[in-house]
């Protein structure tokens, strides 16, 4: 009795595995640094505190991403690649952006919290390059 290939199955997988390539193929490379306190005011939301996530994994982020104010509250998933001094932890975290670059130029793609930052470096004083994607 020969062997019968179950279709449904097979093209499920299929689909998986090219979705899962595709999926890593839209993420975007940046760098990424810590900045501290003070977090207020910000140009997203001025001075409510209500507007920072659970755990302040928040960033403020560069021009180029910063698209005019319209970046206020997008969300993105971010993994630390690599820097000096193998920084990187393996964890990927979700942000949520509260704030335009405060430094000019801006030094890097992303300010993150420390509490966000200390999620994917050993180092608080690395500039890391990391892998992100908007969620």
């Amino acid at each position: 009795m020969a062997l019968q290939h179950n279709k449904p199955t097979t093209m499920a997988l299929l689909f998986f595995l090219v979705f899962e390539h595709i999926s890593t193929a839209r993420a975007d490379i940046g760098t990424a640094i810590a900045y501290g306190p003070p977090y207020l005011p910000t140009r997203c939301n001025g001075n409510n505190i209500d507007q920072f996530p659970p755990g302040n994994f928040f960033v403020a982020v560069n021009e180029g991403l910063w698209d005019n104010g319209a970046a206020c509250g997008r969300r993105y998933r971010l993994r630390c690649l690599s820097g000096r001094n193998h920084p990187c932890k393996t964890d990927i975290i979700e942000v949520q952006v509260v704030n335009f670059c405060p430094k000019s130029p801006c030094p890097s793609s992303f300010l993150m919290s420390k509490e966000a930052f200390s999620a994917i470096s050993r180092l608080s004083s690395a500039k890391l390059n990391v892998e992100y994607i908007e969620i």
